[in-house]
């Protein structure tokens, strides 16, 4: 990859902010290092480590990384013999505890699996044994403990001994020669104990003197007294570090018997924290993971730039590399076109080094070989080259060096020179880069480019949108809309005369009125699709939400069905062993009167109707129920009925044909054949067209108004008069379907109902009331 790419398009920032991520100098070393790759099976590799990082970091949050080290140069400092310092041996044991608890939480994950976290934690052995060698005898502060050893605990306290003897003496002195003592304290000088004399009573007091302050006035003398005593003190502490070195040595020298273990384990260390530190940056960019192809094939929605914050960046829809091979953005200077540029080549850099890109999931990144760019002002003074000797001398380096698997970026391209010949140029460059079969995106402001597209197999313009009311770039790109000269219409709103602007577009040649008229009709097109796309979008998410509403309804109806049925079968059982019980009891009573005389005509009409009653009715009932009778009624549009195959209530809308009806069930729409539906009442006639008629004292309106369809100023009109009547009928709430759409209507119907006095409160739908495309009035 070409290192002066990573200056242009601002790479180091990314390695700096990844550094930041890193929990060790292990890991900051290696994304000190980070270089794009440009093979698509170590890329894949990269990325899977990151996903599997950001995993975790999604589930858990974090991963103990704590007390990890570089402890590489301490290990290979003890393999040829040298010995460590305490502090060391401290860093090798905190980081042989950190290794330890990282493989205990890589374990105790059973869900998800995590091949490449476990496997490399596989690798980490716990040298439990040396950790506890060098913990017994270094405290967490780095000093060697008494316990170390039991010369050194001796020697020790032989050392406390001497220094409590020598501060009693000289504690004598300045209790009984204070006059003689600048300062009645004990200090040290040459690691010896001394007593800050006057220099009047050096004589006085007599020993050795270590010292004497700035003025000459104090001098810091070891009295004769104490000077043995000292003595045996410096040959105690002398002892102690001895006995140290040696303690030392030996735990150096096991270091260096687990050498080749520890840098294994310091290796793993270093590359699950530059895994999780990639995950790290990802998750603060809200960044996700790339599918990556070596086809030259770019697609991310809603793509940021990395760099810039995120509440600030405007984000876009970018794709190249399938339908065609090279962009060609036009439009306003400071319209975001460098921005664009630079974003796409950074975040192809990030996707080749492993990092998420800062878009929507589902994006597609290429792998490729090279990224080029020519952007900014690269004036050289030293070589006294223009600034367009400058970006051609560039250009002419990267034609000669670019092939197919590499990813081109011009800004400005063809600019700094006569306007005709730089346009022609850009188009030959251009033309050039593509015949090559590489990817390029280039930014020009020479309108001669603008139809480039258009002739050009592979090639498609695209511009970046300028608002006119606001005189100012919103940022959005515009694939396949080239850019538009907005000239004419920011100089008429900064009030410049309509005679001037009229004869500036006088001299505008045909072609180029033309093309401008030809791109203000693209954009049209473009934003009636978009609208058309939205609005379809709606419709899609609200009949998704009618569909799952209406499973959940068919699955309650069976699962009462079935509950129905069960109870119904057990009723019938218990029907029949009764009937079978009163049967056998007639059977009895005939056998028992069988040797008698005949019956009695009464007598056989009584066990006849014994019979009779002994049937399960239940049966009889049942099969009325399967087969209700048919209803042969026209039903009239405005009739209620009830649909019998959800069981819910509906109104006639209309008659299809003579076995089929439409009928509005709640907020639906659905139609019906004859046999599923039941006739409940007619329309009741209505007078002018009121919301509510009067009968006698009460007042008769549906709890529910449906205002999809009217014009905004109708509908408002229409709530306000079938509120009065639906207080009129003291209905304690009412619905009110506005639908979705582009929520206008939903915001009016929520404003009115702020603003009326009788209404205490409102909300949305619940999922079986419409959703966000019902609102619910409550009343006083």
């Amino acid at each position: 990859m070409n290192e002066r790419i990573f200056k242009v398009l601002e790479f180091e920032r990314i390695v700096q902010l990844l550094q930041e991520q890193a929990a060790s100098g292990l890991g900051k070393e290696k994304a000190s290092k980070l270089k794009p790759l440009d093979t698509l099976e170590e890329v894949n590799e990269l990325q899977a480590q990151t996903d599997e990082a950001a995993h975790v970091i999604r589930l858990f949050g974090n991963v103990p990384l704590g007390g990890i080290f570089d402890i590489r140069p301490h290990v290979k400092r003890s393999q040829i013999g040298g010995a460590l310092s305490a502090k060391e041996c401290l860093d090798i044991a905190s980081t042989i505890y950190g290794s330890k608890q990282l493989k205990r939480f890589i374990e105790d994950i059973e869900e998800p699996e995590l091949p490449i976290l476990r496997d490399l934690t596989d690798q980490i052995v716990p040298l439990n044994q040396l950790e506890r060698e060098i913990k017994s005898c270094i405290d967490d502060n780095g000093h060697v403990m008494d316990g170390a050893s039991e010369k050194l605990r001796t020697i020790r306290s032989k050392i406390r001994t001497n220094e409590s003897r020598v501060r009693d003496k000289l504690e004598s002195y300045t209790r009984t020669k204070s006059k003689m003592l600048s300062d009645a304290i004990i200090t040290i000088r040459n690691e010896r104990y001394v007593l800050p004399v006057k220099q009047e009573y050096r004589g006085s007091i007599g020993g050795i003197v270590h010292d004497q302050s700035a003025s000459g006035a104090t001098l810091f003398m070891e009295p004769q007294a104490v000077v043995e005593l000292n003595n045996q003190l410096q040959e105690a502490k002398v002892q102690e570090k001895t006995e140290i070195d040696r303690i030392l040595r030996e735990l150096s020298a096991l270091v260096a018997e687990d050498a080749t273990i520890l840098l294994q384990v310091v290796e793993v260390l270093a590359v699950i924290d530059f895994m999780f530190a990639r995950a790290k940056l990802g998750n603060q960019m809200k960044a996700a993971r790339p599918t990556m192809n070596d086809r030259g094939i770019i697609k991310m929605k809603q793509a940021r730039h990395p760099l810039l914050p995120m509440d600030e960046v405007v984000a876009n829809d970018v794709e190249i590399g399938e339908s065609y091979r090279a962009i060609v953005i036009t439009g306003p200077n400071t319209g975001g076109k460098t921005v664009t540029l630079k974003m796409i080549g950074l975040c192809t850099l990030m996707a080749q080094s492993g990092l998420q890109v800062p878009a929507l999931d589902g994006c597609e990144m290429a792998v490729f070989s090279n990224v080029f760019a020519d952007i900014g002002d690269e004036q050289s003074i030293e070589q006294s080259l223009s600034t367009f000797s400058s970006h051609m001398t560039n250009i002419v380096r990267i034609l000669h060096e670019l092939d197919e698997r590499s990813l081109v970026l011009f800004d400005e391209l063809g600019a700094g020179t006569d306007p005709q010949e730089g346009a022609a140029l850009a188009m030959a460059i251009l033309d050039e880069v593509v015949q090559k079969n590489a990817r390029i995106i280039a930014t020009t402001h020479y309108p001669e480019l603008k139809a480039y597209g258009y002739n050009r197999e592979g090639v498609v313009n695209a511009s970046v949108e300028f608002d006119i009311e606001t005189l100012s770039p919103t940022y959005r790109l515009l694939i396949g809309v080239p850019g538009r000269s907005n000239a004419f219409e920011i100089s008429r709103r900064l009030g410049l005369q309509e005679r001037i602007i009229t004869s500036a577009q006088s001299h505008i040649g045909t072609d180029s009125r033309s093309v401008e008229n030809m791109i203000a009709s693209l954009e049209a097109s473009r934003r009636g699709a978009e609208q058309d796309y939205e609005e379809a979008m709606e419709l899609l998410r609200e009949a998704e939400q009618l569909r799952e509403e209406l499973e959940q309804q068919w699955s309650q109806f069976e699962a009462k069905k079935e509950q129905l049925y069960r109870k119904a079968e057990e009723k019938a059982e218990k029907a029949i062993e009764k009937a079978k019980e009163e049967a056998e009891e007639i059977v009895k009573e005939l056998r028992s009167k069988r040797n008698q005389a005949a019956l009695k005509e009464h007598e056989w009409i009584e066990a006849r109707k014994l019979f009779e009653d002994a049937q399960p009715k239940l049966a009889k009932e049942k099969g009325k129920q399967v087969k209700p009778k048919q209803e042969n009624r026209a039903l009239q549009p405005g009739d209620e009925v009830t649909l019998l195959t959800l069981n819910q209530q509906g109104t006639i809308l209309n008659k299809i044909n003579d076995h089929e009806y439409q009928v509005q069930v709640g907020i639906m729409k659905v139609k019906a054949k004859r046999n599923e539906l039941k006739f409940v009442k007619g329309k009741e006639p209505l007078i002018e067209k009121p919301m509510a008629t009067i009968k006698g004292s009460n007042y008769h309106v549906k709890p529910e108004l449906d205002l999809r369809g009217e014009r905004f100023e109708d509908a408002l009109h229409q709530l306000e008069k079938y509120v009065d009547d639906a207080l009129l009928a003291n209905y304690p709430r009412v619905s009110i379907i506005h639908g979705k759409g582009t929520g206008a209507l939903r915001k009016g119907v929520q404003e009115f109902a702020k603003r009326h006095p009788q209404i205490t409160s409102y909300r949305d739908g619940g999922m079986n009331e419409g959703g966000s495309g019902a609102t619910i009035l409550e009343f006083k």
